[in-house]
């Protein structure tokens, strides 16, 4: 049996404002806040099933030069065009990192920090 991502646990200044973005584009609840500021989001069956729970926990500046966590989403109910079209409703913007144009994928930067929508359309887990 080998390991699997459990949680993603992600250093960030406003985790009430991530919470809310990162809810809504991935269908997450808040599971848990802490006393020290940090929000859980996670899938409504919470922590230990198929989806990892994302921790955002306050305070931590951003690291200079390119971070080395990122997310990756793909859209599970319509194409790429538009779930970036919804993306971008609901507040991300378009992030220029160097892309050709010819890359499969969009890189997004959510309120504070960069994210790919990835061409591919995957089926929701049951």
């Amino acid at each position: 049996m080998a390991c699997r991502i459990s949680e993603l646990v992600l250093g960030c200044r406003d985790p009430e404002l991530l919470a809310r973005f990162w809810c809504e584009v991935l269908d997450f609840v808040v599971l848990d806040r802490e006393d020290d500021g940090s929000v859980e989001i996670g899938p409504r069956e919470g922590f230990g099933g198929p989806h990892p729970t994302i921790v955002l926990n306050p305070g931590h500046e951003p690291e200079s030069g390119k971070s080395r966590l990122h997310i990756d989403v793909n859209a599970t109910d319509r194409d790429q065009d538009a779930e970036l079209e919804r993306l971008l409703r609901l507040g991300a913007r378009p992030a220029d990192i160097g892309q050709t144009g010819e890359e499969p994928w969009h890189v997004l930067m959510d309120p504070e920090g960069e994210f790919c929508l990835l061409k591919a359309r995957l089926g929701p887990l049951s």
